[in-house]
C-alpha cells in the first residue's frame, strides 16, 4: 500500500528585514534566478532545484501572531539555529563571487576530512552561508 503522507520538501523560508534585497543578493552572490518577488515585497522565491528558497519578512502579523516572534541574534557572535547550504563544482570561484558581491566572509574555502571543500560567508542578514563541493565517496580500502 502507498501512502500519500510522504511528504515531498518544498520551501526553506528565510525570514530576512528586507526582501526584495535579501532576493538580490542571494541572486547575485550565489547565482540564483529570481521566481518570484510580489508587489508587496512581502515574499520572495529563487529558482533552486527541487526546494524552492523563499524570503519573507521577519516580523508580520501572519507568523508573530500564530507561532511566535522570529528570534534574531544579538550580536556577531551569535547566530541562528540553521544555517543555508549550497552545493557547487568551484568552490573557491563560488566563494569568491559570494564576497564580491556582499557577503561576508566567514571562512575561506577548505579541504575538510569527510571529503568536502567547505567555505563560510555571512549574508546580509547575518545568516551563515555554507558553501561546499559534494562529499567524496570513500575510496575502497583494500
Amino acid at each position: 500500500m502507498t501512502s500519500n503522507l510522504i511528504p515531498e520538501y518544498a520551501y526553506t523560508v528565510v525570514y530576512v528585514k528586507d526582501v526584495a534585497k535579501s532576493v538580490a543578493f542571494y541572486s547575485k552572490a550565489f547565482g540564483y534566478h529570481v521566481r518570484r518577488l510580489d508587489e508587496s515585497n512581502r515574499w520572495g522565491e529563487l529558482e533552486s532545484g527541487p526546494t524552492t528558497i523563499a524570503f519573507t519578512p521577519i516580523h508580520q502579523r501572519e507568523t508573530d501572531d500564530r507561532s511566535g516572534a522570529v528570534q534574531t541574534p544579538l550580536s556577531d557572535r551569535e547566530r541562528p539555529p540553521m544555517e543555508v547550504c549550497f552545493s557547487y563544482t568551484d568552490v573557491d570561484g563560488a566563494y569568491k563571487r559570494a564576497v564580491e558581491n556582499g557577503a561576508t566572509p566567514v571562512s575561506k574555502p577548505e579541504d575538510k576530512e569527510w571529503g568536502q571543500r567547505v567555505g563560510y560567508v555571512r549574508d546580509v542578514d547575518g545568516i551563515v552561508v555554507r558553501m561546499g563541493s559534494h562529499v567524496a565517496k570513500p575510496t575502497k580500502q583494500d
